[in-house]
């Protein structure tokens, strides 16, 4: 049995949690600093350990003797997470979508016995698995789109959305430089710029740059592809009330008064939908084609145990990574990206079922 330490007990933890534990072939221990978050897991298979998560001592104490940790804190603990792991010599795997902190322990993994891999939930994740696998089956590459969106099922406010996810990490992708490439070479491209427009399955969506959504691929299709990009998915009307907030009131150097406004006003949703749009464009013997992956995957609304889409798709993508590297498909020392992934074993995996029993969409507008 595989011993892992799960650090994080929120919403993403839980469902972690109770889904390692029920296979049977892990021991699961939930780290965290809040006992009430501790408390929800209580009746589930997983042990819990109180812990203040940001104390580097006390997080490497945490994790001696441990196979691996799980990282479902916050983006900014992650590098601190990553060196207590390396330190207690456990292999690592995170969620972070935070570029820094994923070149931090690129850093780290040289030279290490154990295996570093961040970015393994939704985008960067999946996606990133999804657009290595249809980017091999060209012989040159033109364009790679990849567009994520996770959003309420019924949109209500002025910025039709609800929180489903982290607001930590939602106003760090909105408030950092992008990376992309065009003509073949790699740049920089702000934030909340690169708006474009799209139908799908009769619904009008926007969508436009935001940070971290890429993971490894700018560097893994250096020299192959012309355009890489990456673009968050969002109702109309969101971006632009979204700049006027950063930009226009200048909330972007005061973020936390912001994340204090978006938590007090801005209602969570467990009735959410997410979703997965990838295209990829190129020469495949000698014709101009164009290959597309589009799903929609929505949130189970079981009365006894609800799940939102964002935590099936976030957990799956953890889960399955932690799942295939047990099981010797994927290195088992150094740093892992999310492209090592082979996209047929994901959605093979117990785990990366999720995606694959999702909806398929058939018509792009």
């Amino acid at each position: 049995m595989m011993k892992i330490t799960l650090l994080g007990a929120g919403h993403i933890g839980q469902t972690i949690a109770r889904w390692l534990s029920a296979t049977g072939d892990y021991h699961v221990t939930v780290v965290d600093r809040s006992a009430p978050a501790l408390a929800r897991l209580a009746g589930d298979a997983a042990a819990t350990l109180q812990v203040d998560t940001s104390d580097a001592a006390a997080l490497q104490r945490a994790l001696r003797g441990q196979h691996a940790v799980i990282n479902a804190l916050p983006y900014h603990l992650a590098t601190l997470a990553a060196t207590a792991a390396r330190e207690a010599q456990c292999h690592y795997f995170d969620l972070t979508e935070d570029v820094a902190a994923t070149r931090a322990i690129q850093q780290l993994a040289v030279g290490a016995s154990t295996a570093f891999m961040p970015q393994c939930g939704l985008a960067p994740g999946f996606i990133g698995i999804v657009a290595h696998h249809l980017a091999q089956g060209f012989d040159t590459l033109h364009e790679v789109k990849m567009r994520v969106g996770a959003l309420p099922a019924f949109p209500t406010n002025s910025l039709k959305y609800n929180l489903t996810w982290s607001v930590d990490g939602l106003i760090n992708e909105y408030c950092h430089p992008c990376e992309a490439i065009r003509g073949g070479q790699r740049i920089e491209v702000l934030p909340l710029e690169g708006m474009e427009h799209f139908s799908l399955d009769g619904t009008e969506y926007e969508a436009f740059n935001t940070s971290g959504g890429l993971g490894t691929l700018c560097e893994t299709l250096a020299g192959r592809v012309q355009t890489l990009d990456y673009k968050s998915v969002r109702y109309p009307g969101h971006r632009d009330l979204m700049k006027m907030l950063l930009e226009e009131l200048q909330l972007n150097q005061d973020t936390e008064t912001l994340k204090a406004i978006m938590r007090k006003s801005i209602p969570s949703t467990m009735q959410d939908v997410v979703l997965v749009f990838v295209t990829v464009s190129g020469l495949r013997d000698g014709a101009l084609v164009q290959e597309v992956f589009a799903r929609k995957i929505f949130a189970d609304r079981d009365s006894a145990a609800p799940l939102s889409a964002i935590q099936i798709t976030t957990a799956a993508g953890i889960c399955a990574a932690v799942d295939l590297f047990r099981e010797g498909r994927l290195p088992q020392r150094g740093f892992i990206r999310q492209e090592q992934v082979a996209l047929p074993d994901f959605l093979a995996n117990r785990f990366g079922r999720a995606y694959q029993q999702s909806r398929q969409v058939e018509s792009i507008g």
